[in-house]
């Protein structure tokens, strides 16, 4: 006999994605995706959710595109829902897959690079933080500029993952549960040693708060908005990495390892003029 939705919290569903090997990340949001989805079924249907079915998904999708959202935010929301059918049947609450891969919409690839910042902008971006005074920020800037790590992985970064002597730190957390290991320029050991030494930490993280032993997202969030004028995120570090270490001569091999790509095709869009270089081009024809 199947068990009823109702007695199967969304938590469920969390431990299942975290035992899935899911990061963080993706976790937070199929969860924000699945509740939009239930929040949707209740408002049509003016009843609890049950189970999934095709019928619905199809309904679903189809507001999706009616409220303007892009295909890859559809997908996403797809994406969450084969996953969360995965975990009803696993339960037992329901018994067949329902979302099937078909129902992806089919997104052309984009060949521009994704890099809209260059050298000069985050040269000043950095100093404009180094003016303020506050070593951890300007470390951690330091850090994502020239290693392109995700800030997720940066903000997990543990004192034990670095080795200044030898100017490399481990990554333990990154996306997939791989590991691997980032060289370290002078900009970043000078930065990390000038935070270390005047920063009483008695965490084992390396960069912390006021509040917590632990900084978090949102705050970094918000030392961005203030200190960039063309509103730099930390993504857009990530970014500015991977094409500069291309354009300063690493191999494409070298810059996917440093920077955790698994897929090569990833790395190889860095190679190719961004979006406003294809535009300039186009006025040329």
């Amino acid at each position: 006999m199947k068990k009823s939705i109702q007695k199967t919290s969304l938590g469920d569903f969390k431990i299942y994605l975290f035992d899935e090997g899911r990061s963080l990340n993706t976790v937070k949001g199929y969860i924000l995706n699945i509740n939009i989805y239930l929040n949707w079924f209740q408002k049509i249907y003016q009843k609890d959710f049950s189970i999934l079915t095709k019928e619905d998904i199809l309904s679903f999708k189809n507001y999706l595109l009616n409220n303007k959202n892009s295909a890859k935010s559809v997908n996403h929301y797809l994406s969450a829902l084969k996953s969360f059918n995965d975990f009803l049947v696993e339960k037992n609450i329901q018994e067949f897959i329902v979302v099937e891969k078909r129902m992806n919409i089919k997104i052309q690839t984009q060949y521009a690079s994704p890099t809209d910042i260059n050298e000069e902008m985050v040269t000043i971006f950095r100093q404009k933080i180094q003016n303020s005074g506050n070593l951890r920020n300007y470390a951690l800037v330091t850090l994502l500029a020239y290693t392109g790590l995700r800030i997720s992985e940066a903000l997990n970064l543990k004192f034990s993952d670095f080795n200044l002597n030898t100017g490399e730190c481990v990554i333990r957390s990154g996306k997939g549960g791989k590991q691997r290991t980032v060289p370290l320029n002078k900009k970043i050991i000078n930065a990390i040693s000038d935070y270390i030494e005047n920063t009483k930490n008695t965490s084992e993280y390396l960069f912390i708060s006021n509040k917590s032993d632990k900084l978090d997202r949102t705050v970094v969030n918000r030392f961005f908005n203030v200190f960039s004028d063309k509103k730099i995120t930390p993504h857009d570090l990530r970014h500015f990495f991977c094409t500069n270490a291309l354009e300063k001569g690493f191999g494409i091999h070298e810059v996917a390892n440093i920077a955790g790509h698994s897929n090569i095709q990833t790395t190889l869009l860095y190679t190719n003029p961004n979006k406003k270089q294809i535009h300039a081009k186009m006025e040329l024809l």
